[in-house]
């Protein structure tokens, strides 16, 4: 295995609509992923708003991953779109992983599972209009700026 396998981020897929975990569920999974810790015998190593699958749990008494080898990355908002609730908006898979048969649903399902949830059942951020483009013919110019 090369150390791109292990490092490098061979696809990543933004979630469109982003999922959105409510505070009772974002909790259950919050509580399950550190359950679930790589220091602790698990596969998760969580961060705000990171949250990393290795295949296996690291090597006892260890700060690092040492053989076990990272599979994917969850990234996710806190707070958003309310207080406590936590936006999933992009899962970005090493090559590694990939191999071994994950994708951005397994992975997701992996971390939902705490709270009896699947990303396909997740629901789902409310899309919104972008703003229109900027036209300089319809700029607003400000207060007249002359004196006298």
């Amino acid at each position: 295995m090369s150390a791109e396998d292990i490092e490098h981020f061979a696809s990543q897929e933004v979630i469109r609509p982003a999922a959105v975990l409510s505070e009772a569920h974002a909790r259950l999974i919050m509580v399950g992923l550190a359950q679930d810790d790589v220091t602790a015998g698990g596969h998760w190593w969580t961060r705000v708003g990171t949250w990393r699958r290795y295949e296996r749990a690291w090597d006892p008494g260890t700060d690092g991953p040492g053989a076990a080898v990272h599979l994917g990355t969850i990234s996710c908002v806190y707070d958003s779109p309310t207080r406590y609730c936590v936006t999933v908006f992009r899962v970005s898979m090493t090559s590694y992983g990939l191999r071994q048969g994950w994708h951005t649903a397994r992975l997701c399902d992996d971390a939902f599972r705490h709270a009896g949830l699947t990303l396909n059942d997740c629901p789902r951020a409310t899309l919104v209009a972008p703003p229109a483009p900027f036209d300089s013919n319809r700029r607003d110019s400000g207060p007249d700026r002359r004196y006298g």
